[in-house]
């Protein structure tokens, strides 16, 4: 498929994650002319390590290692990270976004009202996750059912694909959304990688992009960047329109993980349920996890004696609200942790170990840290507006990398509050 060349599209999306696929369908819905370009591939998901390596491992893509050896990942794919994530649907903090002018509640009402969100029926809640729970809870912590976007009639038990890519259609991913924008005329380019935007007189007109190894422009009233935490502000600076460097949240997390001889699973839901502990900026949930990843953080530790227990061995996940710091550049992104972060991440897996000596596990050892929620780095008050507007006229940022304040949270569904909310207002705009 070309780029119309005929005459400009209203809106132009660069990125098909929450963010974007929620202004792209707000506006085909609104009848709009919308080309969302997509870097990664729109194939259909298989639920295979090879496609999710595809997406979300390759190095310096989708896949980055900071000075001190961690892992940051994204999903580079349609439906962005929301393809390959664990599917919790986290609600948005509205009293941090009110104090900039924004109410999320409208757009949040009506997504809860068509999407499928909910805690998992009890036929879907792992026996790992259930030993995890109920040790919890004999401990006196608030540990209760998380709020996932699955469809629980058509979620499979003993399935552990969440993370590889629902084949099913049990998981909703942003994809649901691109699929819409496209029923209502939207044009979706997938392997479409966006250069930079075009600036002409302080108007944002349209992208540069390379297709296939051929250099296009597209044209267009109204740019939005969807690229992600790191996508978003290389774009911007790639542009000449954003500094050389921009700081960021991760949402660092640590695994910590424990055996027990009565248990022969491993293939269930993850972050069934969990407990988060907001004012010390520390979340714990299940994370039973696909064998090739429990094994590959077993080897990273030298935990080879535990290479074997999968099947046997329960996990938690400690995730933590970072600082803002670190940097994303031209070509690295780095985000070491400050003292505070480790502090955080050391309460946090006392308190995992706890939970999992309750639940009678033995050998317990954590992983280094990773994180997946690269943000934060064109943040609203800072590089946007309350519209989310930048300051070149006619171009937009909708995706984490505009949540204003250090996180901790899993962003799904606070970008579809923001796409939702952006798109209504470029409707009526354009």
């Amino acid at each position: 498929m070309q780029i119309s060349s005929s005459e400009p599209y209203d809106a132009i999306v660069v990125g098909s994650g929450p963010g974007g696929a929620a202004v792209a369908r707000e506006l085909a819905r609104a009848g709009k002319r919308v080309l969302i370009l997509e870097q990664g591939s729109a194939a259909p998901v298989t639920g295979k390590l090879g496609q999710m390596a595809a997406m979300a491992a390759v190095p310096g893509r989708g896949a980055f290692v900071h000075r001190d050896a961690s892992l940051l990942v994204q999903g580079i794919t349609a439906g962005g990270s929301s393809t390959v994530n664990f599917a919790t649907a986290a609600a948005p903090p509205l009293p941090m976004f009110a104090a900039h002018g924004i109410d999320l509640a409208p757009a949040l009402r009506e997504l809860r009202a068509e999407l499928p969100i909910g805690p998992l029926p009890d036929s879907l809640v792992g026996p790992m996750a259930a030993r995890i729970m109920e040790a919890a809870r004999s401990l006196g912590m608030d540990w209760q059912k998380l709020d996932k976007m699955i469809r629980p009639q058509i979620c499979r038990s003993g399935c552990w694909r969440c993370v590889y890519g629902c084949p099913f259609g049990a998981k909703w991913t942003a994809r649901d959304f691109v699929d819409e924008a496209i029923g209502h005329g939207a044009t979706l380019l997938d392997g479409a990688k966006v250069l930079r935007v075009i600036v002409e007189n302080g108007t944002a007109t349209g992208v540069e992009l390379v297709r296939g190894g051929v250099r296009e422009r597209a044209l267009a009233k109204v740019i939005v960047l969807a690229g992600g935490g790191i996508g978003s502000p290389r774009l911007l600076h790639h542009s000449g329109l954003m500094p050389g460097s921009a700081s960021f949240f991760s949402d660092p997390v640590v695994a910590v993980m424990g055996s027990v001889p009565d248990i022969d699973g491993g293939a269930e839901v993850p972050m069934a349920a969990g407990m988060r502990l907001d004012e010390d900026g520390i979340s714990l949930a299940d994370m039973t996890l696909p064998k090739p990843m429990y094994q590959g953080f077993t080897a990273q530790v030298g935990r080879f004696d535990r290479l074997f227990a999968h099947s046997r061995t329960l996990s938690i996940m400690v995730k933590i609200r970072d600082e803002i710091g670190g940097s994303i550049g031209p070509r690295w992104v780095d985000k070491t942790l400050c003292a505070a972060d480790r502090k955080k991440l050391k309460e946090g897996a006392d308190t995992a170990r706890s939970i999992l000596k309750a639940a009678g596990a033995r050998h317990i050892f954590k992983s280094w840290h990773f994180a997946a929620h690269p943000g934060g780095s064109v943040r609203i008050g800072a590089g946007v507006d309350s519209d989310l507007r930048t300051a070149t006229h006619g171009l937009y940022v909708c995706d984490a990398s505009a949540i204003p304040e250090a996180w901790g949270l899993p962003p799904t569904l606070t970008l579809l509050c923001l796409g939702k909310r952006l798109g209504s207002q470029l409707s009526a705009d354009l």
